[in-house]
């Protein structure tokens, strides 16, 4: 399954055109899309208007949705921040570290624009959807 972070959200709804929301406009019918609730709390609470928050929350109603975090998963992702912490890489968010440790935990694909994400495909098994690669 699809993973799409905030990052490409908040670019797809803001009508910013880039190489992950191009290949999200082309897989968005096809692909099975997960949005987990951190992604969507975070992509939603971006919405000022109480229209605009209405449309995108029944967008992503269309999508499988699920809990990402939970007790193991909070202890793994706690791990996998040692673990590059250790390597000298500092996370900046810790919402980056449940995601990534989210999708590397149930085996899903990750669209991302957030260099985050970078040292948990490079270092811990992430896989990410290189949109860039995907023409």
């Amino acid at each position: 399954m699809l993973v799409i972070d905030t990052t490409v959200w908040v670019d797809y709804f803001n009508g910013h055109i880039n190489p992950e929301t191009d290949y999200l406009d082309r897989v968005i019918s096809d692909e099975l899309i997960l949005v987990g609730d951190l992604i969507l709390a975070e992509t939603l609470q971006g919405f000022r208007s109480d229209r605009d928050f209405q449309k995108a929350q029944t967008a992503l109603s269309k999508f499988d949705q699920a809990a990402m975090v939970n007790l193991e998963l909070a202890k793994k992702s706690a791990q996998h921040y040692r673990t590059l912490r250790k390597m000298g890489i500092t996370v900046r968010k810790t919402i980056d570290c449940l995601i990534a440790t989210f999708c590397i935990a149930e085996n899903h694909s990750l669209l991302h624009r957030d260099a985050d994400f970078d040292a948990f495909e490079e270092h811990l098994g992430l896989n990410v959807v290189h949109a860039d690669e995907c023409e």
